[in-house]
């Protein structure tokens, strides 16, 4: 695959990532309020979905959504 993420975007991914995916063990853990809700099973695995692909379309530098839009933020 070609790749299409530039180096500020690619660390910014990557940071969202880790934070998407730290809150979303501190919401399995039981932190943050959402006991007893549909948030409790639900979020938690949406932050982890969101924080894995930004941290493997940081780390790839390849964001297959930039590719359909045709866009490119490598070599800006």
């Amino acid at each position: 695959m070609d790749r299409n993420v530039g180096m500020t975007d690619r660390f910014v991914r990557m940071g969202l990532g880790f934070v998407a995916l730290i809150a979303a063990l501190a919401l399995f853990a039981g932190v943050g309020g959402l006991s007893g809700t549909v948030g409790t099973v639900a979020a938690p695995i949406v932050l982890a979905i969101v924080g894995a692909v930004l941290l493997v379309t940081g780390y790839t530098q390849t964001c297959p959504a930039y590719r359909l839009i045709g866009f490119r933020t490598l070599n800006r």
